[in-house]
């Protein structure tokens, strides 16, 4: 290979690189614009009756000097809550969701050519398996003061369950 074609292919990659990076940086920087409070109702396939119907509070903020986000959801009716962090790791946009189910599983996001949604799809686990675990989320951006998340959780036997959260700002 002549010393040119090296240079152009070696140009080529680092800036696949860079592209990927960008990528990464606009769909966390538009997680970055829902932190503060959120509420609304939680609709669940199949209905799960701890959560059907139920108004949710979610919070996002910033934290590490905006290099992370913090995302906890509660429901009415529930003690406790999970808190999921979302981050950069290289290109990656990263999420690690801390669950009730008591493991860590992390998810890729990637932002919709559109740039209306943000979806996570299963990467890894930290943890057991034995009350099921998370295996995807979507975050749906209908204007400054109005977003869907809608997460889907593999039940034991993997056996899906879908949460759907239609959230407004709080005021």
């Amino acid at each position: 290979m002549n010393r040119a074609r090296f240079l152009c292919v070696v140009l080529l990659s680092f800036s696949s690189l860079a592209f990927a990076q960008s990528d990464a940086q606009k769909s966390f920087d538009k997680m970055k614009t829902l932190a503060g409070s959120w509420e609304g109702r939680v609709t669940t396939v199949p209905s799960h009756p701890d959560m059907d119907g139920k108004m949710g509070q979610v919070t996002f903020r910033l934290t590490s000097m905006g290099n992370a986000l913090v995302h906890e959801m509660t429901a009415e009716g529930r003690p406790d809550h999970p808190l999921t962090m979302l981050y950069l790791d290289s290109e990656r946009l990263l999420l690690t969701h801390y669950c009730d189910a008591g493991n860590r599983p992390r998810m890729v996001g990637k932002m919709s050519a559109d740039g209306k949604t943000v979806e996570f799809d299963f990467l890894d686990l930290a943890g057991g398996t034995e009350y099921g675990h998370m295996d995807h989320a979507v975050f749906t951006f209908l204007d400054p003061n109005h977003h869907i998340e809608d997460w889907t959780y593999m039940g034991p036997g993997d056996k899906p369950i879908r949460a759907h959260i239609d959230l407004q700002r709080a005021k």
